[in-house]
């Protein structure tokens, strides 16, 4: 990574956007071939400097600014790209001292953090780096060298989701297998509560650590109550609840090696939870057909919409599963339900979610809305940065 010839991506209008992404259609010429993931200075259509961006011809996103002050400011760009992370670590360690906790957390929030297309978890001894941007796979090394000083003795894994894969042109460049880390399984501690992780492998970087705060939420309501933990997952909600004191806690997830690993942390934890290998929408119709309800009962699907054009079919999806989970909360009982679908916006989501109240003929009553927590910031001109979205609902 080096400040020096750095090549010049021109805009084809002088509009100021104020949000971390250009599209490649406001792109109108590089003076000097750029190749994929590079560093650039971004010039508008009047010739003054926009910005530094990481540039990639293959994608929709043309360009991902990581800064938009002083056209010095790359003039050292691994100690630009340290001193970055090093603000993101020192919020979560410093300010937020989410380690008094947990040793579970996000790092780097990619546009969260002015780094659009970095994440960066960390999970016990290892930091997982997801890569959402080409730019920030070809800098992986400069990554690891900042965190590797940020934090001293960690593990570091880098790994690709398919969807960047293909939409930063991975495949296109013959990069499209080997990218996910060789991790050995480890345990990861939240509130009191152990997990079995596999760090860099599964869904998301192998563990959420975004829903940690809504978990407590639901475990502080769960005491003596019966709980459903809809799409499980590694049963994060249903384990805190039934470590909490529910009176009885039910779990139910399609992919069978999160739930195994759902029931290895049951045992590990000493809690008793009745698990599921069964999709989320035939249990409900079942526990409805059996007038079977629950007095807290949980609903966090997995990404329904990886892209707009995908939203108005999820959002039937969406419609329904919350249809049927209604009518699995008992009279008076609790609905907490969730969205982490970034092309999903708020408005749109707790729409969808008084619609199907209607639908079931349930009466709702919102508690409170809700979302990721503090250590996945949102950058105020980014509403996606805030992707997970929820509702916590009581229901008559």
């Amino acid at each position: 990574m080096s400040a020096a010839s750095m090549p010049q991506v021109h805009l084809a209008d002088d509009r100021l956007t104020r949000g971390p992404w250009i599209y490649s259609r406001r792109i109108d010429s590089a003076d000097q071939e750029v190749h994929p993931g590079a560093l650039v200075e971004v010039i508008d259509a009047s010739g003054r400097f926009v910005g530094h961006a990481l540039a990639n011809p293959y994608s929709d996103v043309g360009l991902r600014f990581i800064n938009r002050g002083r056209r010095n400011a790359l003039a050292h760009p691994e100690r630009f790209l340290y001193d970055r992370l090093k603000r993101a670590a020192d919020l979560r360690r410093r300010t937020l001292r989410l380690e008094e906790v947990t040793d579970a957390y996000r790092v780097c929030h990619g546009e969260g953090d002015l780094l659009p297309g970095l994440v960066v978890d960390r999970l016990g001894p290892w930091l997982v780096c997801e890569h959402h941007a080409l730019g920030f796979w070809n800098l992986r090394a400069e990554v690891e060298t900042a965190l590797k000083r940020l934090y001293p003795g960690a593990r570091i894994a880098h790994r690709v989701p398919g969807s960047a894969r293909r939409a930063e042109g991975f495949v296109d460049l013959g990069m499209e297998e080997g990218l996910d880390p060789e991790t050995e399984e480890t345990i990861v501690t939240e509130y009191g509560l152990r997990h079995p992780v596999q760090p860099g492998f599964g869904h998301k970087t192998g563990f959420f650590c975004d829903q940690r705060d809504n978990r407590q939420r639901v475990a502080r309501l769960a005491p003596g109550r019966t709980v459903l933990d809809l799409c499980c997952n590694t049963g994060g909600f249903a384990l805190h609840s039934a470590l909490a004191g529910a009176r009885s806690v039910t779990a139910v997830d399609l992919d069978e090696t999160v739930l195994e690993r759902a029931q290895r942390a049951a045992r590990l934890n000493d809690l008793d939870v009745e698990f599921h290998h069964l999709d989320a929408f035939d249990y409900l119709r079942g526990a409805l057909e059996a007038a079977q309800t629950w007095q807290v009962v949980v609903l966090d699907p997995p990404k329904l919409a990886a892209g707009r054009r995908d939203a108005d079919g999820a959002m039937h999806k969406y419609s329904d599963l919350n249809t049927l989970a209604m009518g699995a909360v008992a009279d008076g009982g609790l609905l907490a339900t969730f969205s982490c679908s970034g092309a999903v916006d708020l408005p749109t989501f707790l729409g969808m979610v008084f619609q199907a109240g209607r639908r079931a003929d349930r009466r709702l009553r919102l508690l409170e809305v809700v979302g990721a927590g503090p250590d996945h910031p949102q950058e105020p001109d980014f509403a996606r940065s805030r992707y997970l979205k929820g509702a916590l609902l009581a229901v008559d």
